[in-house]
């Protein structure tokens, strides 16, 4: 038996593997502060998809996208990835070929990856998945404390509070193990539709908020007018801990709640009842996730929830705060330490002349010769195969031909390249257009370390072998490094000698793990960053001071703006994205799984009954959903709990059921977030078919 961590999402629930009769790999839960013995449902089947029928274990190469892939060895496979990257760098410069990567990867892949990058290739061009998820969070969490860790505290501090407010976050299908946290306080949701979440909050004594997309920083603002109105703010704390707020109430003065209401569509009576369950309780938490994130002004709306929290004196005090549920696996590990386009290990600053010295000495270079800062993720997909863009791509663990926005451009740009190479375990959407795919190892294959949504950095190991054929990821950059002229020990292919080095090279950075090693983790103490060299990790970060240069947390102006589209007479209605309990990102892995492929086999949209009936919709039957980019074809859901102006489908789904035909590429001007959650969009019927639910 093997105890290990999900492979799924940032709660990194805890379970043994254990052979079942047959030897194959068996499920149970293991007691863990985040799941304290639970599973979601993907969690109990994890282990199926190590056995997926379409398993890739044998390199494929093919010279066209025009050819069959042929199956080639290990060393033919290689040979060919380092002899394209070699000739167009030659040809067009460091920068022709990129990567992107993944907030899956374990800690050491990440950290190998940017590493890669910038010496093996010497190429700005590195980002990751994870610009789609939580770099609006990251943003404002960096202007208002100074440090972006998810969750500052334990998810298990959330059982002691009198009220969670909830901005753009459904765990009860996304996370359900962590509803288990979430029993005692009451809950204040915002969201548009009346998630599982939601209902929660309806049935138990909280309150579900159902603003109109891209309206979340105006619901902020209002809640922050009638905190301040009312005198439930915490001056004391305001005074003594931070600064900025005279330069923030002229903002949300002019927010009072009528007015919220007319363009949010909350009536200003609940935004009140909001307002007092918060500025009464003497235990509160403000949680965002990528609901009120995923905007063209995401970190402006993140830092309008973060104003309300400081406002009412929570972050930093024992039994209160504010927090961002961070949602891939390793979304928040796989930023600290290199994937990101800006930065450098340890969540140093890549245009910070001693940060790239600091690094560049422990990678035994010249700071000189270490690129600046690249493109963010869409940015540098949408230049791929273009005179600005690269001309070749690795793609390692990511699927961004379902999973960024405006997936049709993306397919496109995928399609121009020279050279495109995938690491994957099975022939993704994505992969299906490479020139390259190499088949690497699943979780449950090999042992790394991955940092959940509270900052604790958690252990997988390896419980079970690839299957013959399969290597590592780490591996793979390895022999990739090698054939590129790197010393071969710069790229160790042992993850404890991975580790080590980047304990080493973040030792005195914001996220510092020099301090974590495999003796520690095994041994079974809680290691959260920073977690220094001799010294003790830090579960609760901000107790004493923020990490701003005078110790004080920071108010940052913000002001309402509209989405980047609107709705118009041909485009009458607001697509959001999401979701379901049974799937995870972009289904790679859970729709190979036979008991959650057939609970949820197909795309749906969530329409109000009354919205389908206008559009000449039944229940059961298909409908295209069309953006001014692209369409969709789902299955028709009738939810009264959802906004008549608003409709909603699940991204797991490629092909014509991809949500991301849809979505806006349109960035936040800082974090070069995208608005994923608002596109105006229009329905039609696809099919005669489906039946009027009755009910």
């Amino acid at each position: 038996m093997t105890t290990t961590h999900c492979p799924y999402c940032a709660l990194q629930c805890a379970m043994h593997l254990e052979p079942d009769p047959e030897g194959r790999p068996r499920v149970r839960p293991a007691d863990f502060p985040t799941n304290r013995g639970g599973l979601c449902r993907k969690g109990w089947t994890s282990a199926e998809v190590l056995d997926a029928p379409d398993r890739l274990t044998t390199p494929l190469v093919r010279a066209s996208r025009d050819e069959e892939f042929t199956p080639v060895d290990w060393d033919t496979a290689l040979d060919h990835v380092a002899g394209g990257m070699r000739r167009l760098g030659s040809e067009h410069g460091p920068d022709a070929v990129a990567v992107f990567g993944s907030g899956g990867l374990t800690n050491e892949k990440a950290y190998l990856l940017g590493k890669f990058a910038r010496l093996a290739l010497g190429t700005s061009r590195i980002d990751y998945n994870g610009r789609f998820c939580m770099s609006a969070a990251a943003t404002a969490g960096r202007r208002a404390f100074g440090l972006d860790r998810g969750l500052p505290f334990p998810l298990s501090d959330l059982g002691g509070a009198d009220v969670v407010l909830l901005a753009g976050a459904n765990p009860a299908e996304t996370m359900p193990p962590m509803m288990g946290h979430l029993t005692a306080p009451r809950l204040v949701v915002v969201d548009p539709r009346r998630t599982a979440t939601a209902e929660h909050a309806r049935t138990s004594g909280g309150l579900h908020l159902a603003p109109r997309p891209g309206t979340d920083l105006a619901l902020a603002l209002a809640l922050l007018h009638v905190v301040h109105a009312e005198g439930w703010d915490d001056s004391d704390y305001v005074a003594a801990r931070t600064t900025g707020f005279d330069r923030v109430w002229p903002h949300a003065a002019g927010w009072w709640p009528e007015r919220a209401e007319h363009l949010t569509g909350v009536p200003a009576g609940d935004i009140r009842r909001a307002a007092r369950m918060l500025g009464t309780a003497s235990r509160a938490y403000v949680l965002t996730g990528r609901g009120t994130e995923q905007h063209s002004d995401g970190s402006d709306s993140v830092s309008a929830w973060i104003n309300l929290a400081l406002a009412l004196g929570l972050p930093g005090q024992p039994g209160s705060g504010y927090g961002c549920i961070t949602g891939q696996g390793n979304g928040q590990g796989g930023r600290e330490h290199g994937q990101k386009a800006d930065q450098l290990p340890g969540y140093r600053r890549i245009d910070d002349p001693d940060a790239r010295a600091r690094v560049a000495d422990a990678w035994g270079v010249d700071a000189e010769t270490l690129p600046g800062a690249g493109p963010s993720a869409t940015e540098m997909l949408n230049a791929l195969g273009s005179a600005d863009g690269a001309r070749g791509l690795w793609l390692v663990g990511s699927n961004p031909v379902v999973s960024a926005p405006d997936a049709g451009r993306v397919r496109e740009r995928l399609a121009a390249l020279d050279l495109l190479v995938v690491s994957d375990f099975v022939l993704s959407e994505s992969a299906a257009l490479a020139h390259v795919v190499l088949p690497v190892a699943q979780w449950a294959e090999e042992t790394g370390t991955l940092t959940n949504l509270e900052g604790r950095v958690v252990r997988r190991r390896k419980a079970v072998e690839a299957p013959a054929g399969v290597r590592t990821d780490l591996e793979v950059l390895h022999a990739l490094a090698g054939r590129l002229g790197q010393p071969p020990e710069r790229f160790p292919a042992d993850p404890d000698t991975a580790l080590a080095e980047l304990a080493s090279v973040t030792g005195g950075a914001a996220a510092d793990y020099s301090g974590v090693g495999p003796h520690r983790l095994d041994s079974g103490e809680e290691l959260y960053w920073p977690a220094p060299a001799g010294g003790a990790p830090t579960p609760r970060v901000f107790l004493d001071s923020f990490a701003h240069p005078d110790g004080r947390a920071r108010f940052v102006p913000v002001e309402h703006t509209p989405p980047a589209e609107t709705r118009d007479d041909t485009y009458p209605l607001v697509a959001t994205t999401g979701r379901l309990m049974g799937h995870y990102q972009t289904g790679a892995q859970t729709r190979r799984v036979a008991e959650l492929a057939e609970a949820e086999p197909e795309a749906r949209v969530e329409v109000h009954p009354d919205t389908a009936r206008h559009h000449g919709l039944a229940a059961g039957g298909l409908a295209r959903v069309s953006s001014r980019r692209g369409s969709v074809l789902a299955r028709v859901r009738l939810s009264p709990g959802i906004r008549r102006d608003t409709v909603f489908l699940p991204f797991h789904y490629g092909g014509e059921a991809a949500a991301n035909n849809l979505t806006n590429p349109a960035l936040d001007p800082v974090s070069r977030m995208p608005e994923f959650k608002v596109s105006a969009v229009r329905l039609e019927p696809a099919d005669a078919g489906g039946e009027e639910e009755r009910g």
